[in-house]
């Protein structure tokens, strides 16, 4: 029997085979899976806002794309995981709401987490195998560590797996 394990906003939790990842409401926030095939090691960081740096409280390293995924990495790496093997997948960085000034970067959270998300994946050298980004609903996730498969459940848009 699978065991589901919940990952809240600003966690990130490691599991391997039969456990699986689960983590709700990613509207702006980012779901980051990161997974060693062979080995079957799965980490999954719920992130809220791309950087750590500009934050003065950035105590919780898990509410950062650069801080969370160097976590996830290392946890995953001392569970047993190699890290040429490793992989991603990656969900949310909607825009959830309108504003009346769309060409403020600043509030475009949503974008900007996705952006920093591939930008420190790849300075890791860890290939992105497929994402599902943008938009402006919100989206529940599933990663399952026996298959690699992220489901991906949304209102309106139904359910699909990546």
């Amino acid at each position: 029997m699978k065991k589901m394990i919940k990952v809240g906003m600003a966690e990130y939790k490691i599991v391997k085979v039969p456990e699986i990842l689960t983590t709700l409401g990613l509207g702006s926030c980012i779901g980051i899976c990161l997974y060693d095939k062979q080995a079957k090691i799965a980490g999954l960081a719920h992130i809220m806002l791309p950087s750590s740096i500009q934050i003065k409280n950035n105590t919780n390293k898990a509410k950062f794309a650069d801080t969370a995924i160097e976590l996830l990495l290392n946890d995953i790496i001392g569970l047993g995981a190699l890290k040429r093997k490793i992989t991603a997948k990656i969900a949310g960085g909607a825009q959830m709401f309108a504003f009346s000034n769309n060409s403020n970067d600043l509030m475009k959270i949503g974008l900007r987490n996705a952006e920093a998300t591939k930008l420190i994946l790849k300075s890791h050298g860890i290939p992105i195998l497929s994402e599902d980004t943008g938009g402006n609903y919100g989206r529940t996730i599933e990663f399952d560590p026996s298959n690699g498969e992220l489901m991906i459940k949304t209102i309106g848009h139904g359910i699909k797996v990546i």
